[in-house]
């Protein structure tokens, strides 16, 4: 049955008015779209199980996998991401508030290849204008110019040296608002992605409401609306099987690319996909 037929957000955003949302680190989580059907749209499998509110994607190789599944606590990472990168295994967690296009500058990096220069981290938020700090321990800190955002980097752990959080000043209803955790191993372009969305100051496009802390954030009726939304995530999804097809191209032995003409394919995911209770993987 067409989703038209019930109240839900996946009919949005036809059926709203969006507004210009500043600043886009607090504009809220946005539609998760945005990161599912791009990773659909590169190849990435459905493997959820079809009467739990979950989404599990794996990568055609299932090098990587992203879970997006409400937790037990409030205060649950909703977002969590695996890999194995060049014989190490890598591990990313995200909050639910965290705007989808910001999220997007991690899960896109993951369709394209590596740089052979390694990112300069730092400096993508302080060309910004975001304030940089290292104490005696070797930590580090950089702050947004509002001070509602920082990403430290602690010089003491080894399991998640990377984390950054959006916090209300105010503390009025709840002191966060959204955390990440990336941990050492992550491919250092995966994270640069991150950091290179989180220093954009483009406004987002929200509905009235959509927003966890309104009284942060300047909302003005201007931008794109439905039509211009779904052209843009439209192309998105493109751009998502162009970045696919360039991956295809340069990892696949010349006398395979004649045959292949989609995603690298495998007849069943390995045992760390499998999910509690049995179910039919679900295509979509």
């Amino acid at each position: 049955m067409n989703h038209q037929h019930f109240f839900t957000r996946a009919n949005e955003p036809t059926h709203r008015v969006q507004f210009a949302t500043t600043p886009p680190h607090l504009a809220g989580a946005g539609d998760f779209r945005h990161i599912t059907q791009a990773l659909r749209a590169a190849g990435w499998r459905n493997h959820s199980a079809p009467d739990y509110p979950h989404v599990i994607l794996a990568s055609p190789d299932y090098a990587s996998s992203l879970v997006l599944e409400p937790g037990a606590r409030s205060d649950a990472l909703a977002w969590r991401l695996r890999g194995h990168t060049d014989g190490r295994s890598w591990h990313a967690a995200f909050d639910g508030n965290l705007p989808v296009e910001i999220l997007a500058g991690f899960t896109d990096a993951l369709l394209n290849p590596a740089s052979s220069e390694p990112p300069e981290t730092w400096t993508l938020l302080t060309r910004a204008g975001w304030s940089y700090e290292r104490d005696d321990q070797g930590s580090e800190q950089s702050v947004h110019p509002d001070g509602t955002v920082r990403v430290l980097r602690y010089a003491d752990t080894d399991l998640r040296p990377w984390q950054a959080e959006a916090s209300n000043p105010h503390g009025l209803g709840g002191r966060h608002i959204w955390r990440a955790y990336i941990d050492q191993a992550t491919p250092p372009h995966l994270t640069a992605g991150f950091l290179t969305a989180l220093a954009t100051d483009r406004p987002l496009q929200r509905g009235m409401g959509d927003v966890p802390h309104t009284h942060l954030v300047t909302q003005e009726h201007t931008g794109p609306q439905a039509e211009q939304l779904i052209a843009a995530h439209r192309q998105r999804l493109a751009d998502a099987r162009n970045a696919a097809r360039r991956i295809r191209r340069a990892t696949t032995p010349e006398t395979q690319l004649h045959t292949a003409s989609g995603p690298p394919r495998s007849t069943a995911p390995p045992d760390r996909f499998a999910t509690p209770g049995t179910h039919p993987t679900r295509k979509i």
